[in-house]
């Protein structure tokens, strides 16, 4: 999660909200990618969490990146929390357990996401070894309890532990535990936004399966190929799933303001301070009657700050973000963005994605989101098995690759990045399914050689 914003343009009305959303159209030769990344820090000797402070922490960590990178720092009063290139437009930021994240700048294609995230993860080895420090991409951490996870000093994270008890079972494990890798993509109009709504929502839990990697929890199986996709099921159910409405008819950008404005309120940000509103209504900010800021008018930046609390399979801003897979290994980064680039970003692959999920129904796109976290590629609708139809949609996704026809200095296009989506594919097992596979056989039942063997 990059930064908060910090626009104090006051909202007169809801349309204002929508205006705000709608600005996010562009025209198709102005549209880009962002790619965000999480990552385990873990300690070298003894795979051990990393907490902030310390001569080996996560402030050191990011001293160092920035030293490196000479990317502006984001402070927190005087605590350091994360870093922004101000000509790029990347940064990196930690969430709650001090998962490291990289938010990607907006780039063209492919290659330049590849290159950005390969600049990346060489950066934070060069700095984070001699600190004794590693890596770790896995959907779910593999080892630790939620007690031995340290917790960093953000002011919001602070507000959402207090309030994730009351409205879930999961959300500390969302919180603390979990990583993922989602690709950020563009719109051009308001019906081209409500198609790539629709086909991400509906295919999500087709990408949940093929970067399912999450089956450890404290060092032993936890039952589920992609168990931090189960977390999010009971999470907080009033800013989560599958949004059944985005399929109805008259979707458009005032029905999802609509919806996040029934989304509770976590914080009010002022300042460098968080006011904890967890289970506000945005709607009194709106009127100028909310009881933490009395007389006040809501601003531009609680409006996308508040946006950024609500947590769909896919999440409408000013651009549509993809929110359903694991973290997973180097290649997977990198094919992520490419499934969904070639998914959105071609109009043949995306009316042939909307052709192969337009007749599915409420009932059966959430019954697929709820199989999958333990099923996998095993999981059906209609008779036909995720495998199958995941492989239907990386076909969909190669042929707008090959469309799309970007190519790099060698003269390759961007369809090599799903190399590796195809590989799953052909052995017929999630990546959760191979490491399941290690922990039974060559491992001997210890999680300990994921830290070695899969590190980045």
């Amino acid at each position: 999660m990059a930064r908060d914003q910090t626009d104090t343009q006051p909202i007169e009305s809801r349309n204002d909200l929508v205006a705000w959303l709608e600005a996010g159209c562009k025209s198709p030769e102005r549209f880009r990618i962002g790619t965000e990344h999480e990552k385990f820090p873990f300690t070298l000797n003894g795979h051990d969490p990393v907490p902030y402070e310390g001569p080996n922490g996560i402030r050191a960590l990011l001293e160092g990146m920035q030293a490196l990178s000479c990317w502006e720092p984001i402070m927190e009063g005087e605590t350091i929390i994360g870093l922004a290139d101000d000509v790029g437009g990347g940064a990196i930021s930690l969430e709650p357990g001090g998962q490291f994240e990289l938010s990607g700048a907006p780039l063209i294609s492919i290659h330049e996401t590849c290159a950005e995230v390969n600049t990346h993860l060489e950066q934070v080895r060069q700095v984070a070894t001699p600190l004794g420090l590693g890596f770790l991409g896995l959907g779910m951490s593999p080892k630790w309890s939620l007690a031995q996870t340290p917790v960093m000093p953000k002011g919001r994270y602070r507000i959402m532990s207090n309030y994730m008890p009351k409205v879930g079972t999961h959300g500390l494990d969302m919180m603390f535990r979990t990583c993922t890798v989602q690709v950020n993509l563009d719109f051009a109009s308001e019906a081209d936004m409500v198609r790539k709504l629709r086909v991400g929502l509906a295919l999500q839990p087709i990408a949940t399966a093929l970067f399912a990697n999450s089956p450890f929890t404290e060092g032993r199986p936890n039952g589920f190929l992609s168990f931090r996709s189960e977390i999010w099921r009971d999470t907080d159910n009033e800013r989560a799933g599958m949004m059944p409405f985005a399929f109805e008819e008259g979707m458009g950008f005032e029905r999802y303001v609509d919806y996040a404005l029934d989304v509770p309120m976590y914080f009010i940000k002022r300042g460098d301070q968080y006011l904890d509103v967890a289970g506000s209504s945005f709607r009194d900010l709106l009127a100028g009657r909310h009881s933490a800021v009395p007389g006040e008018r809501a601003t531009v930046s609680d409006w996308a700050n508040h946006l950024s609390t609500i947590f769909p399979e896919v999440r409408l801003k000013r651009y549509l973000e993809m929110r359903g897979a694991d973290a997973g290994s180097w290649s997977k980064l990198c094919a992520l963005p490419a499934l969904w680039t070639g998914l959105l970003y071609d109009r043949t692959s995306l009316d042939a994605a909307w052709e192969l999920v337009k007749d599915w129904t409420a009932g059966e796109r959430q019954g697929l989101r709820d199989a999958v976290p333990v099923e996998g590629f095993r999981a059906t609708l209609r008779g036909r098995s995720v495998l199958e139809i995941a492989a239907d949609v990386v076909a969909i996704a190669r042929q707008g690759l090959a469309r799309r026809d970007r190519r790099d200095s060698q003269g390759r296009d961007e369809t090599r990045f799903l190399l590796t989506l195809e590989d799953s594919l052909s052995r017929g097992k999630t990546p959760a399914e191979c490491l399941l596979d290690r922990y039974q056989g060559p491992w001997n039942g210890s999680v300990e050689p994921v830290f070695v063997e899969d590190a980045y």
